[in-house]
């Protein structure tokens, strides 16, 4: 890289308005599968990053969003959720959970107030004592139970572990993120900003989009499904202009995603298409929406729906879809 290159690279971060105490580091989010961390991510990022919904173990990537405060940056990482594991790729999303502690500032551990504390939670905590970072103890989805049942979980929670801080939150409501986001910050190291002040994430694109369908072909669909889908995007291609404005760069171009959803069984197969493909066409609707928001143009969604048998446990096809 020359010296001109570099210094465009360093342009966005370097910032005049930075205080001397300016704090930024890196925070893990971890908890079992469906505990609301990405629900977390997302309202402390302050707009949508990490797939949610309310099947379990829908996050199959460590996410990165930023969270920008005048007095520092949070670069949160949202992890799969940690559990014993049945399947090779349980064992490596596994892994990947723990990658992502060995290398960080803070841990957040989620606990949903609308639950028992149970052997998952034990064994995260269990986990967690071998960590070199400070863990704070987040009680979620608080708008979901009453004062006295918070109280009692809260307790829970305290005897499960030594934490650094113990902080009830909704990520649906917003209600205290803002604190959790202060008491982040302050166990993040004294550092200039990681990331330029317009990112909210470092993830790629193909990515983004491949959680955003995986997100869209999980919705109202049976328990089994979300452990068994998986997304592939194989080409993003730019059309060519086709007026005036766009071959001035003054209007984004149409871009075609063609797209393979893997699944394990034809039974699945056909649950994802539906009867005449209809709710293939609404999965694809759902998507292109979101899709073109996160690009800024517009698209056209090619989506083929394939089986490949106990993908889950074949370490080819697991690394042919990134795992």
């Amino acid at each position: 890289m020359t010296e001109e290159n570099h210094s465009e690279s360093l342009s966005g971060l370097i910032r005049s308005d930075v205080p001397e105490n300016y704090r930024a580091g890196f925070a893990c989010i971890v908890g079992r599968p469906n505990v609301g961390k990405s629900t977390l991510t997302n309202a402390m990022v302050g707009q949508k990053i990490a797939i949610m919904s309310d099947r379990p173990e829908t996050t199959r990537h460590a996410v990165r969003g930023i969270v920008h405060r005048p007095q520092g940056q949070i670069v949160l990482v949202d992890t799969p959720g940690y559990h014993r594991p049945r399947t090779l790729l349980g064992k490596r999303l596994n892994d990947m959970v723990r990658e992502n502690l060995a290398d960080v500032d803070v841990i957040m551990f989620c606990l949903p107030s609308d639950q028992k504390i149970g052997p998952g939670d034990e064994y995260i905590a269990a986990e967690l004592k071998e960590a070199r970072a400070p863990v704070i103890a987040i009680a979620t989805k608080t708008d979901k139970v009453s004062p006295e049942r918070l109280m009692k979980h809260l307790l829970d929670i305290d005897q499960l572990g030594d934490w650094a801080e113990i902080v009830p939150v909704s990520g649906l409501t917003g209600h205290q993120v803002d604190r959790l986001a202060d008491i982040v910050m302050s166990h993040l190291p004294v550092s200039p900003p990681l990331y330029p002040e317009n990112e909210i994430t470092d993830e790629p694109e193909r990515v983004m989009i491949a959680e955003l369908i995986r997100e869209a072909a999980l919705e109202g669909v049976r328990e089994e499904l979300p452990h068994s889908l998986a997304v592939q995007v194989e080409e993003i291609i730019e059309r060519e202009p086709h007026n005036a404005a766009q071959r001035a760069g003054k209007e984004p171009v149409m871009v075609d995603i063609h797209v393979n959803l893997f699944v394990e069984r034809d039974s699945q197969k056909g649950i994802i298409i539906g009867a005449g493909g209809k709710r293939l066409r609404s999965v694809g609707e759902a998507a292109r929406k979101q899709i073109s928001e996160l690009l800024g143009r517009r698209v056209f969604l090619d989506m083929h729906v394939r089986t490949a048998k106990d993908w889950q446990r074949d370490p080819k096809m697991l690394g042919r879809l990134g795992f």
